[in-house]
């Protein structure tokens, strides 16, 4: 007769209650057992092995995530911001308007050195352009803290540079800008499309190059935009009036009593009707002065602002003139 299996003999060991029955998992997992101490030297030592190649693994290995600020990786590694751009907090902004393609200076007030619209033509307005530029220079010189950002995007089909650059060489080749001085108290910002954007991707742009955001701003424009600057943008933004101000130098003669009148039409009450400027008429030009399709890295660089860099007030939201509640760095300086 052959023998049963082991597991068939224990089996019935074990509804016998015999000797031989076997134990429960939880009374093998709960039963002491004995480890020498060779054994737990290794055990000891794989750990601690194991522990060190993670680690440097961590810290050499390529990284494709975002740095605790939200920055790329890729990007951080490229920054290396002097010590005195801790020190700004006044941002000078001057908004672009038409785009310099000159070399000579000297004739930096004749109209074929800019490529400007037809009704930009005459008139003076390219004066009142200089003038903007040289006032911020000379507002920068007389404040150490204060960063002067040249502001516009390449809005020309005819143009490879943007407004924004080409102010600032403008002013570079003038020597409105000490050359020496420029880079780090004055920048471009090279992608805004209105005026709306001119003062919102400013402040970014102060960001990106400082590291902060400015505790004061000074708008240098066109003296008939003042009100659609203070009462509309700055108050779009949650911008403390205290901490704003704006300088108005407008053309000469008859060219200021149509620009009053264009301004009011083409400009003010769009904006006191669509305060964002992301509906209709005023979507329409900021899609018209984008024929290179630039797009903007202040997601990346103010992500703290992404959620009014996106803001489009409609129906939903009680309107195209809700102001946007959410919280902004400015609440707190």
């Amino acid at each position: 007769m052959l023998p049963l299996p082991a597991s068939y003999t224990s089996r019935r060991q074990f509804s016998r209650g015999g000797a031989g029955s076997h134990r429960s998992t939880r009374d093998v997992l709960l039963t002491r057992a004995r480890i020498t101490n060779l054994g737990l030297l290794l055990l000891s030592t794989f750990a601690i092995f194991s522990f060190l190649v993670n680690l440097n693994h961590y810290y050499t290995s390529p990284r494709a995530y975002p740095h605790a600020d939200g920055e790329p990786f890729g990007i951080v590694e490229t920054i290396q911001r002097d010590e005195t751009l801790s020190t700004l907090d006044h941002l000078i902004i001057v908004p672009g308007h038409a785009i310099w393609i000159g070399i000579d200076p000297a004739k930096r007030l004749d109209d074929n050195e800019w490529i400007l619209e037809p009704y930009q033509r005459g008139g003076g307005r390219v004066a009142a352009f200089y003038k903007h530029i040289a006032t911020a220079a000379e507002l920068s010189q007389q404040d150490d803290h204060a960063l002067v950002v040249f502001s516009g995007g390449q809005t020309r089909r005819t143009s490879t540079t943007t407004e924004g650059e080409s102010y600032m060489r403008l002013a570079l080749t003038t020597g409105a800008l000490n050359a020496s001085a420029a880079p780090l108290r004055a920048t471009t910002e090279d992608f805004a499309l209105d005026s709306y954007q001119n003062l919102l991707f400013s402040i970014a742009r102060f960001h990106e190059y400082t590291g902060r955001y400015p505790v004061q701003i000074t708008v240098i424009g066109y003296g008939f935009k003042s009100q659609r600057f203070n009462e509309l943008h700055r108050a779009a933004l949650r911008w403390p009036r205290a901490r704003f101000h704006y300088v108005g130098i407008d053309a000469e003669g008859e060219e200021h009593k149509k620009a009053l009148e264009g301004e009011r039409l083409n400009g003010y009450i769009p904006y006191t009707l669509d305060t964002y400027g992301c509906h209709d008429l005023l979507r329409s030009k900021r899609r018209t002065r984008n024929p290179f399709i630039r797009y903007h890295s202040y997601y990346t660089s103010s992500s703290e602002l992404a959620a009014l860099f996106d803001w489009c007030p409609g129906d939903r939201t009680g309107g195209q003139t809700t102001t946007f509640d959410g919280p902004l760095p400015w609440d707190y300086l």
